[in-house]
């Protein structure tokens, strides 16, 4: 699996959890203040978008897991 796989699974996880434990009607509902885990996690992939960097990615590849392109 390459770094972009694994990032894009990690958002898509933190969007999800954080709505589940954010939003009113879902049975998991804890508290309202999850929901700003999901802006932050919404503004970190657009700023990713436009600037290119990610740090989970640099840790990835540090870690050795390989690249798109590798």
């Amino acid at each position: 699996m390459t770094t972009e796989r694994i990032i894009r699974i990690m958002a898509g996880s933190v969007v999800l959890i954080s709505l589940a434990l954010g939003a009113p009607a879902s049975p998991i509902h804890h508290s309202g203040y999850w929901l700003w885990l999901t802006a932050f996690a919404a503004l970190n992939l657009l700023q990713s978008g436009f600037t290119g960097f990610c740090p989970p990615e640099k840790l990835l590849k540090k870690m050795g897991v390989k690249g798109p392109c590798d």
